[in-house]
């Protein structure tokens, strides 16, 4: 009777290591997944990246050969912020046959003819680059000074008749979640609009967006970082 029972014991015990080495294969299949899942080109045949200089060293020829087309690089940040890469990979990103576009993150403690004047000493005035992009991420909640939601939305409208003035182009706003439940400024201003979810399409701004940034951790041998896989919607 106890030799059964210590059978009985030794293959729960067997049952319960297998789940465990089944959960951590589960596991571990779904991160290597996660890393480098990309949406199907057949559905979005538009592909691209977004890349700053915090993504270290990019081959864009090697992105090419993945399926990009378009790369949108951060270039400036409020009233002083400036990408030190952004020079580069816009000539980088050319020469390797991608369209490309800069992107501007918006401050919301900032006045906006200060971040205009950064977004246009660093973003030539070129019909050959995409539409440019405001990032909306940062709320005023972190301000010096109290800066209320009428202020936030009065110079951001400014920032955008400004930019679109030097570039010829109408904007589109990369609005993040956090910064859209803040001030639901999705709705208000008719550009088109960047959103942001790994894996799941982005319905946060509760209208349809252009651009989807579908995976913010993609790995490959383009650069060492993970980088923002973007697709666009026709």
């Amino acid at each position: 009777m106890a030799r059964r029972k210590a059978q009985g014991r030794g293959w729960k015990l067997r049952i319960a290591l297998l789940l465990v080495v089944l959960a951590a294969a589960s596991a571990a299949w779904l991160w290597w997944d996660l890393r480098h899942w990309t949406p199907d080109p057949a559905a979005y045949p538009d592909q691209g990246v977004e890349i700053g200089s915090e993504d270290g060293a990019i081959n864009f020829r090697t992105l090419r050969a993945l399926g990009a087309g378009f790369a949108y690089l951060d270039a400036s940040s409020g009233a002083a912020g400036q990408d030190p890469s952004f020079v580069r990979n816009l000539a980088d990103a050319r020469d390797a046959g991608l369209m490309a576009g800069a992107v501007h993150r918006y401050d919301p403690c900032v006045m906006a003819d200060a971040q205009t004047a950064n977004f246009v000493t660093m973003t030539p005035r070129e019909d050959t680059l995409l539409p440019p992009v405001i990032h909306l991420a940062e709320t005023a909640e972190n301000c010096p000074e109290r800066v209320s939601e009428a202020a936030v939305e009065s110079e951001l409208t400014t920032l955008i008749n400004q930019i679109e003035t030097h570039t010829g182009k109408p904007v589109l706003l990369k609005v993040d979640e956090a910064f859209e439940d803040e001030y639901g400024l999705a709705a208000r201003f008719e550009r088109n609009l960047w959103l942001t979810r790994t894996r799941l399409q982005p319905e946060y701004a509760g209208r349809p967006w252009l651009l989807w940034t579908a995976n913010e951790y993609f790995r490959s041998p383009a650069a060492d970082a993970p980088l923002r896989w973007v697709v666009a919607q026709n």
